[in-house]
């Protein structure tokens, strides 16, 4: 019955809303009053963002205004994975973003 029925699940990212949301959200931060005289940036990779600011409470504010953005432009929040906060150079701190693209091995085999 198996090999009559069957089906595909595809799970992807759409990169350039990835790349909207990630401009859309500078803009804003450019613009907001409570990153004004302090550095917070996203800094995208190929299939990460970095995202650094001067201290917790902003790169919190800052993952919120860019998961906003995120929504508006359909990308799932349930396939951002948020990597361990670090301490980067002059006293800022830095958050790798990654995103779950497809099934991992271990989950596919849990499904089978």
């Amino acid at each position: 019955m198996a090999q009559e029925h069957s089906f595909d699940i595809v799970s992807k990212i759409d990169w350039q809303e990835v790349s909207n949301s990630v401009q859309i959200a500078l803009k804003e931060i450019t613009n907001r009053f409570d990153f004004k005289h302090s550095r917070a940036e996203i800094i995208q990779e190929k299939d990460k963002l970095i995202l650094i600011a001067e201290d917790g409470t902003k790169l919190r504010s800052l993952i919120e205004v860019l998961e906003q953005k995120m929504v508006k432009r359909h990308i799932p929040l349930k396939a951002v994975q948020y990597q361990k906060v670090e301490n980067g150079p002059n006293r800022t701190v830095k958050q790798e973003v990654h995103f779950q693209v497809g099934i991992p091995i271990e989950k596919a085999r849990e499904i089978v």
